[in-house]
């Protein structure tokens, strides 16, 4: 989801991860990752109130878990942002996680190659020049076939206010999203949140921007025991970008998370059992128009 739009590259490097995902029901030993926020749009031309973006990623990352199966994915989308503060767009993915966490259950039929953000809000600084204060919701759509009933639907919707800062070469945003669905695919989950602090900074080098983020992920109505790891997890994020001119941007960044394992068993896994939060890297190459 684009909370900030045409800001700067820093806040717009997909490095601000987009991760998609898949939680099989609880009962289930090993749901997949959690979904992904596209992240805010390289810099483009302020002339027209619509743009568009392309990017091409090693990875599909979203809140320090592997969306792509640590595969590269593109993703793109386009926004629309009225004089008056009101905005709408779709961001899109590739993905794997959903068929991924089927075939761990043995179904090998399930087709879920993308993901699909809606959202709508309202930005505006309200507290000052720089301080964009960003209320909206974001609908995460996963078009599937052979999806099995007994699972819970993936398809989430979130709603989130944002808080944007500026102090010098400082620059980012404080974000709180709320799960008003069941989130991801896992039961019960109404009520999952994720609190999200990113901070950039201009080093004033070559146009490099060194980027940092903290986020934790709170999954409602989980059931742990010592087979059953808690689904819940600090991510974390620090890496550099670098606004190349003409809309375009490249990003690099060091990920990792906190999330657990229990019984041999991780939290979030491949079909293969890797740890699909653990520490990875992820580069990516953003093109605005």
């Amino acid at each position: 989801m684009k909370t900030f739009h045409k800001s700067t590259i820093a806040l717009a490097v997909v490095g601000l991860l987009s991760a998609n995902a898949f939680a099989q029901n609880p009962a289930s030993p090993n749901p997949t990752p959690l979904p992904a926020e596209p992240a805010g749009a390289i810099s483009g031309p302020d002339t027209s109130p619509i743009t568009a973006n392309v990017t091409v990623a090693n990875n599909y990352i979203f809140r320090g878990i592997s969306q792509s199966n640590f595969n590269p994915a593109i993703q793109g989308g386009f926004d629309y942002a009225h004089p008056s503060g009101f905005y709408i767009g779709n961001w899109n993915s590739s993905i794997s996680w959903i068929s991924d966490a089927a075939s761990k259950g043995g179904n090998n039929n399930v087709s879920a190659p993308i993901e699909m953000n809606f959202y709508a809000g309202f930005k505006k600084e309200f507290i000052g020049e720089g301080f964009v204060s960003d209320l909206g919701v974001n609908q995460y759509y996963y078009p599937t076939q052979n999806y099995p009933s007994s699972l819970t639907n993936p398809n989430t919707t979130e709603i989130y206010a944002a808080q944007n800062y500026v102090f010098g070469p400082v620059s980012g945003f404080l974000k709180f999203s709320y799960a008003v669905t069941n989130q991801f695919g896992f039961s019960n989950s109404s009520g999952s949140y994720y609190p999200d602090l990113t901070a950039n900074y201009d080093t004033g080098l070559w146009g490099l921007v060194v980027n940092a983020h903290v986020g934790y992920q709170y999954i409602a109505g989980q059931s742990t025991s010592a087979t059953t790891p808690t689904y819940s997890y600090t991510d974390w994020k620090i890496g550099l970008s670098k606004d190349l001119g003409g809309g375009l941007g490249i990003s690099a960044a060091y990920i990792g998370t906190n999330a657990a394992s229990a019984g041999g068993t991780y939290a979030y896994s491949s079909p293969t059992g890797k740890n699909l939060g653990g520490s990875q890297g992820l580069v990516t190459l953003t093109k605005v128009f």
